[in-house]
């Protein structure tokens, strides 16, 4: 097995097995398969495939670590500065992480240095900080008694995460989970388990201690579906597509294990004729072209007030058609490819679609170059709400505009859909703001901005864009289970 990639890009790779009890362990198979370079089609390296006895050993491992293990019983002070060291030392090798993100998954360098890391980073500690602040209440029940709630970790925690932002999602899940005092069994995306495996080597270099963090790279229905079914896990949280989770969902009955799923969406992003076009343009086309436009919460459905249709259009076009698509590496790239050749081939047939069903290819619809995954980013026009590119999660760049000219029907085209992840608003009008924010149904409203993130602030779906929610203290209660005790005095 090679142990290292191209040493011109200044990453060096030297584990790839799985981790288990805080030891490199080859899958029991001995099987592996290649993570490859979506850029050049070519492969990294090749990565231990884990399977259900991988998981089994895991699951015990943590549970192990659960039970009888320093984590969850250590002062949640000490927690908090462990996860704090981990965050330090991502902070000191954040050049070679965002380097070994975008050799895997195809982003750009200067979006994996400049905002996947710092969020990830900022995310576990923000974590490490709640730690020590995980508190119950008291509460005034008849009698004489005297009544109190603990907050306690929830136990085994499974985590399987998607591939879009692979080093991002590691810290979504970690943060909580770490602070309350569970363990982990993680699972990343076979696309990209290059920068969650050299996350576990970081927690351990930091003295995370063994069986804490457990991860098994490898496939869905076989690492994916033994940590969801394993009845040493008490929890799942997983990000992904809906139609895995209505899978996870009935395999985890018998267990009854707790979820919280963060799903796909259909985003609405609507300007309003009394908007700032230019900035509406901008939040337009960073919320969808960003990564590639592969984000859960992309605003893939852009709604323009008739009136300003075309002057909009032509501020948006003019940001498309100068967007740099090639090399993640290189400097002034602002596109890198998509992950893999499944996703650009679903990508493309959904421009198809577009052209099939009578929508307006405004611009791009087509490859760029010959080599690697890339899409040119594309916008159609003329959509109507039942194409194919107006209802389903494509997942790439593709930006569909509709118009509308009365705010009760926009709202209701808003909402018709069965996912429920994000919306925008655009426009100066604060009642209309704080209208749309009450009355469209989605878990993260923007106004007047696309795409902000913070790590004290929650993250989740209306729907079937999941339940249950991330970051923020929503998120860190997601690991924990109350308990209520109650004392005859």
């Amino acid at each position: 097995m090679s142990t290292t990639a191209p040493v011109d890009l200044g990453v060096e790779i030297t584990e790839t097995n799985c981790f288990i009890n805080g030891k490199w362990v080859p899958a029991a198979s001995g099987k592996t398969f290649a993570t490859v370079n979506p850029a050049t089609e070519e492969e990294i390296i090749q990565v231990a495939e884990g399977d259900a006895a991988d998981v089994d050993a895991a699951a015990k491992a943590a549970r192990e670590a659960f039970d009888n293990g320093p984590w969850r019983t250590m002062d949640a002070r000490d927690r908090g500065r462990l996860m704090y060291l981990l965050a330090d030392r991502m902070e000191q090798e954040i050049d070679s992480l965002a380097r070994l993100e975008t050799l895997d998954n195809g982003k750009p360098f200067n979006d994996s240095r400049n905002v996947d890391l710092p969020l990830a980073i900022d995310c576990l500690r923000y974590y490490a900080g709640y730690a020590d602040k995980i508190h119950g209440n008291t509460i005034p029940i008849r009698g004489n008694h005297l009544c109190y709630t603990r907050r306690e970790p929830i136990g085994v925690a499974g985590q399987i995460i998607p591939w879009n932002f692979p080093i991002l999602m590691v810290a979504w899940k970690w943060g909580p989970a770490l602070a309350a005092g569970c363990t982990i069994v993680m699972k990343p995306a076979e696309q990209t388990p290059l920068t969650c495996l050299r996350m576990a080597q970081l927690a351990k270099e930091v003295g995370i201690p063994d069986g804490v963090i457990n991860v098994v790279p490898g496939f869905g229905p076989t690492a994916g579906a033994a940590v969801v079914k394993h009845p040493l896990i008490d929890k799942i949280a997983f990000t992904g597509e809906h139609r895995t989770a209505q899978v996870i969902t009935r395999d985890s009955a018998d267990t009854l294990k707790r979820l919280t799923f963060e799903l796909g969406g259909k985003s609405p992003n609507v300007i309003f004729a009394d908007a700032d076009l230019d900035a509406a343009a901008m939040g337009a086309y960073v919320g969808l072209f960003l990564n590639q436009g592969q984000c859960c919460c992309a605003g893939s459905r852009v709604f323009v007030e008739k009136s300003q249709h075309d002057a909009f259009l032509e501020k948006l076009q003019k940001l498309t058609e100068s967007r740099k698509v090639g090399d993640p590496f290189a400097a002034d790239t602002e596109q890198g490819p998509q992950v893999d050749k499944a996703q650009f081939d679903k990508i493309m047939s959904y421009i198809e679609k577009g052209k099939s069903e009578g929508a307006a290819c405004v611009t791009g619809g087509e490859r760029v170059g010959d080599k690697g995954y890339f899409v040119a980013p594309t916008i159609f026009d003329d959509v109507r709400d039942d194409m194919s590119i107006a209802t389903d999660e494509i997942f790439g760049p593709v930006l569909s505009v509709l118009t509308f000219e009365d705010k009760e029907d926009m709202i209701r085209r808003a909402n018709d859909t069965f996912y429920g992840l994000a919306a925008a608003v655009w426009t100066r009008d604060v009642s209309i703001a704080h209208d749309f924010a009450a009355r469209v149904r989605a878990g993260t409203v923007w106004v007047n901005c696309y795409d902000v993130f913070d790590a004290a602030a929650p993250f989740g779906g209306f729907k079937m864009s999941g339940y249950g929610r991330e970051l923020g203290e929503e998120g860190l209660k997601a690991y924990t289970e109350s308990k209520t005790v109650t004392l005859a005095l």
